[in-house]
């Protein structure tokens, strides 16, 4: 089985495996007809291949004689499911080799902190590749200084510069911004009003359809990209009526707009989840990019994984500094892994390849531990930080969410929930059951309270101990199905959380 972080991995990844495997290659994912993926299911099944390939649903690929698990970027988070039945691939994987004595690889340039740890520690053999495939050489990477600098819609002089550069000499230009749409926000010029989801604590992002209306204006929607939520850009303010709006930040449509202008004679191709829709969209478009048949790629997160690229040596990353500060404290590790995953896409064949970063904190400790001295001094770094934080991967969590339509139930239930987790503890505790301890955070509103309609708390349990939070939590389980809060909200019981959204 090998498992690839994203479904627009496919086709390349399938094609390398045939090239070399044959017919005995099967695939399956959710973009899939239900057809297609019982086929898939049943060769498995039956013998008819040996080779299975997707995204973490590959995990339940009936093979009766595995030998051996693969999983590729084994730090992304798309192996987390997050909704419905929860798990982990990664690690239900791990626990799937373990029990049938089978070889697994985790595979990534920039492996996860619970990865390393483990690797460091002895549970994991740790593996080194100290260069690229073929002739290809690590690009060089830069960090440029924009404080002051003139930026036009995002990009900076010095970029574009080097953009014209890397065109004139035949390479290809990725630029990555990891917004989609035209702009973050649309806002009123005369008011401040902005356009904000009914659903969600969050700004609508406008996007830009194409031509234009019947008297002349530029159309356009709205659209919440949490809930999904959409309604048409409003004629004139809802507060003031006033029809003069701003359009505040970029998207990756506005960037694209602005390229074109730029460089009116060069092909332009832009990867995100709203030009990747249709089925087969996204294995037409990254296959013009990997042809050359496209001088300049712009696109979000989904051309940071594993994509080559042959031809594109220069990258250039845009809008990086808001992953510098964040309440998470994966936010660093995560913005470190992105950095270099999108810095892969340059240099991969014979060309040199440059990566240059925009920001405006280019004396941050992350950049430039991470620019100056790599990957690994950053992860060592960072694993001490959690070290002397009591922070995983030295102790666990789990998280226990809770929302509801009434502002108030979700507090109220988790506050009952704790209330409940602490009695039991302190009755071990005093029966000497137990000698560790265990930390309970919260109830805490979460980062975005109300999304899609519904008010949102979490409660973090923590311990040293992984044995001690799954005995609590199985104690109390039964109860909280019987509480009369419990018809009142929805709640789930995250694992590892590796998100606090």
């Amino acid at each position: 089985i090998v498992l690839i972080p994203e479904i627009a991995l496919t086709p390349q990844t399938v094609r390398s495996f045939i090239s070399r495997f044959g017919n005995k290659v099967g695939v399956i994912h959710s973009r899939l007809s239900s057809g297609e993926r019982y086929d898939g299911w049943k060769r498995a099944r039956d013998g008819g291949i040996s080779i299975m390939i997707g995204p973490r649903s590959a995990i339940f690929a009936p093979f009766d004689n595995l030998g051996i698990i693969i999983i590729d970027e084994e730090h992304d988070l798309s192996y987390k499911q997050q909704e419905g039945f929860r798990y982990s691939a990664r690690d239900l994987m791990v626990q799937r080799a373990y029990r049938e004595k089978l070889p697994v690889v985790l595979g990534s340039a920039t492996p996860s902190l619970e990865t390393l740890h483990n690797a460091q520690t002895g549970r994991y053999q740790h593996l080194h590749l100290k260069q690229r495939a073929g002739l290809a050489k690590l690009p060089s990477l830069k960090l440029l200084d924009i404080r002051g600098e003139k930026v036009q819609e995002g990009v900076s002089r010095p970029l574009k510069t080097a953009m014209t550069k890397h065109l004139e000499a035949g390479g290809q230009a990725l630029l990555f911004l990891n917004r989609r749409g035209f702009s973050p926000v649309l806002m009123c010029h005369d008011c401040g009003w902005q356009a904000a989801c009914p659903s969600c604590d969050a700004n609508m992002t406008f996007h830009m359809t194409q031509g234009q209306t019947s008297d002349g204006s530029v159309a356009g929607y709205l659209q919440c990209h949490h809930c999904d939520e959409q309604m048409a850009k409003p004629s004139c303010c809802p507060s003031c009526d006033s029809e003069e709006f701003v359009n505040v930040g970029q998207g990756t449509e506005r960037l694209e707009d602005t390229i074109k202008e730029w460089f009116p004679d060069k092909r332009i191709l832009r990867i995100d989840r709203d030009t990747t829709r249709l089925k087969g969209s996204m294995a037409e478009l990254t296959g013009i990019a990997q042809r050359g048949e496209a001088d300049i790629l712009i696109g979000t997160q989904m051309l940071a994984k594993g994509h080559h690229f042959p031809n594109v040596t220069l990258v250039g990353l845009l809008d990086i500094d808001q992953g510098l500060f964040s309440a998470d404290y994966r936010a660093a590790e995560r913005m470190a892994q992105l950095i270099l995953q999108v810095s892969g896409r340059a240099g991969r064949a014979e060309k040199p390849g440059e990566v240059l970063i925009q920001t405006h904190h280019p004396d941050h400790p992350l950049l430039t531990t991470l620019i100056q001295k790599g990957y690994t001094a950053f992860a060592d770094k960072a694993l001490q930080e959690r070290k002397s934080a009591f922070l995983p991967p030295f102790k666990y969590q789990i998280l226990i969410r809770a929302e509801a339509t009434n502002p108030q139930d979700g507090m109220v239930f988790l506050d009952s929930l704790k209330a409940g987790l602490e009695n039991y503890w302190q009755q071990w505790v005093d029966a000497k059951l137990v000698e560790g301890s265990i930390d309970f955070w919260g109830p805490v509103s979460a980062p975005m309270l109300r999304r899609q309609g519904r008010y949102r708390y979490q409660l973090m349990l923590q311990s040293k101990n992984r044995a001690d939070l799954h005995r609590l939590l199985t104690e109390m389980q039964p109860h909280i199905y019987t509480s009369p809060l419990a018809r009142k909200v929805r709640w789930s019981i995250d694992v590892d959380p590796q998100e606090m959204y």
